[in-house]
């Protein structure tokens, strides 16, 4: 094996051979070709012409051939966000949210190769957007949606048999460790999302008063079907306690602190109506 200690770090010994040639060349073809698609992907994502001189057909320009690809990748992506987000159009009415869709998209390009993925920023967005701050919560329910559109694609869990609850000894209860549903999710606002969400389901009542304060929101799913409901502040606090690993006991007695008329038996027996609980185990620490 040939070596030279003069060589500094990443530098390469001279080329030989007709073989290296190919090499270089090849690497070269590549680098060009990453450069042409890179110039490409800009173009459709963007909807700006390209410098590249493309060649589309005999029929028609290359740059209606670009305007093409850049309507069905921003059509796709608007499809997918109001799939994801359909309460929020319904707030908003089709044309706003089009005209809200192409100014997202236009910040936030697909990362993923399932469209299922794409629009999770939407919360955030509209925090930003001028045109929607005339709705303060539908950042909040956006959020709401999103977290509904990732329950409705979690990995199914069959829930926890409570009869093996039954069998752990009264004594080590504190130490049970629960697992949680991949489709829960917690999502607080100082709206009434949870009212406003309802509100646009079939068979909803519109009866929303926006001055009633807040609420936290529990999104879970039971076979295919994604539940929305409220909850109170110390049911949201205990369950965060699980979620983040604290044991029954550790998790009860720092709910017990801030909400000392916390409800444990009744806040497990719902989250078990609700499939919250898939396992669980024992031991002393997380």
């Amino acid at each position: 094996m040939y070596s030279d200690s003069s060589l500094e770090p990443n530098q390469s010994l001279p080329l030989q051979g007709r073989g290296n040639v190919v090499v270089l060349n090849s690497k070269f073809k590549m680098n060009a070709l990453h450069d042409e698609l890179a110039e490409f992907s800009h173009a459709i994502i963007k909807g700006v012409p390209s410098s590249l001189g493309f060649v589309a057909s005999p029929h028609y320009s290359a740059d209606i051939g670009l305007e093409v690809y850049s309507n069905n990748y921003r059509g796709n992506l608007q499809d997918a966000l109001a799939g994801a987000y359909p309460v929020i159009e319904q707030l908003v009415g089709a044309d706003f949210f089009r005209q809200l869709a192409r100014g997202f998209i236009s910040l936030h390009g697909s990362c993923s190769a399932s469209l299922f993925d794409y629009g999770a920023e939407l919360g955030d967005f509209l925090e930003h957007d001028e045109p929607a701050r005339a709705l303060p919560y539908l950042p909040d329910v956006a959020k709401l949606e999103w977290a509904c559109h990732r329950a409705y694609f979690a990995t199914d869990v069959e829930p926890l048999n409570l009869a093996r609850l039954s069998q752990v000894s009264a004594d080590e209860y504190a130490n049970i460790f629960l697992k949680v549903h991949p489709a829960c999710y917690i999502v607080r606002s100082p709206f009434p999302i949870v009212a406003l969400w309802q509100a646009h389901q079939p068979q909803g009542s519109f009866e929303i008063n926006l001055a009633s304060g807040g609420e936290i929101a529990l999104i879970s799913r039971q076979r295919d079907v994604v539940n929305v409901r409220e909850i109170t502040p110390d049911e949201a606090y205990w369950l965060r306690a699980v979620i983040h690993g604290k044991n029954l006991g550790m998790a009860t007695v720092s709910t017990l602190e801030t909400f000392p008329t916390f409800d444990l038996q009744n806040t497990l027996l719902l989250f078990a109506s609700l499939g919250i609980w898939t396992d669980f185990t024992l031991g002393e620490t997380s």
